[in-house]
């Protein structure tokens, strides 16, 4: 497939969601730092989960730097206990608040002042902070144009037909970097309409007749295709 049919087929692919669904508002946080603790806690965890886990800490006033380093393991590990693997995030989030005020004294503006490539090597240092976590904080909290890349979107660009040589973060990234006009806007709406049909339609087992990308969709002809071979038998 050339650059130039990849590029409509995925600018193809964001048109139909976006008219099927329309904007989805996403990242929902009231400031960048938010962001940053979010994309850590919706890690294996149902967004709805990871709410109530915010709005705990708001309530005791510790979504800060400052008020999460003051906060034992123990009481940060209660705070979040909705959103699952609770001890385990709350040692992530000690990681990320003991990194940001030893490096950058809490100032995001400063962190986020970093290019992309500089400010993604930064994050991926910081215990917890894997690829996909460092993405969405550079999108959705720094709003500088990377494209996050999540199971969701493997599986839906995978059963499209459109899935890269290799199967790594980087080539499926790179998929979309290339052929799309690097925009923070687009790459934000894009990948929340991909979670979005990942959840509701394109699950494990998917439910193409009620899906927008059916008539384009690989996977919806081989499973058309296995039932009409099966009704001739």
């Amino acid at each position: 497939m050339t650059d130039q049919v990849t590029s409509e087929a995925l600018l193809d692919i964001y048109h139909r969601l976006m008219t099927r669904y329309g904007s989805q508002d996403w990242w929902p946080a009231e400031e960048p730092f938010e962001v940053m603790v979010g994309a850590i806690l919706t890690q294996s965890a149902a967004w709805t989960n990871v709410e109530k886990a915010i709005a705990r800490l708001k309530s005791a006033g510790a979504l800060s730097p400052e008020a999460l380093r003051r906060l034992s393991l123990t009481k940060l590990a209660g705070l979040i206990h909705s959103c699952g693997y609770y001890n385990a995030k709350a040692r992530k989030l000690k990681s990320l608040v003991q990194w940001l005020g030893d490096q950058y004294d809490d100032d995001l503006d400063r962190l986020f002042a970093r290019d992309i490539e500089s400010l993604r090597q930064q994050l991926l240092v910081v215990y917890g902070i894997g690829e996909e976590t460092a993405d969405s904080v550079i999108l959705y909290a720094a709003g500088k144009p990377v494209f996050v890349i999540d199971a969701y979107t493997r599986r839906i660009i995978t059963r499209l037909g459109l899935a890269p040589a290799h199967n790594t973060y980087e080539a499926y990234q790179t998929l979309f970097l290339d052929n799309l006009p690097r925009d923070v806007g687009l790459f934000n709406e894009y990948h929340a309409l991909l979670v979005r049909l990942g959840k509701e339609l394109c699950r494990r087992e998917p439910l193409c007749s009620q899906c927008c990308l059916q008539q384009t969709c690989q996977h919806r002809a081989i499973l058309q295709a296995g039932t009409f071979s099966r009704q001739q038998q």
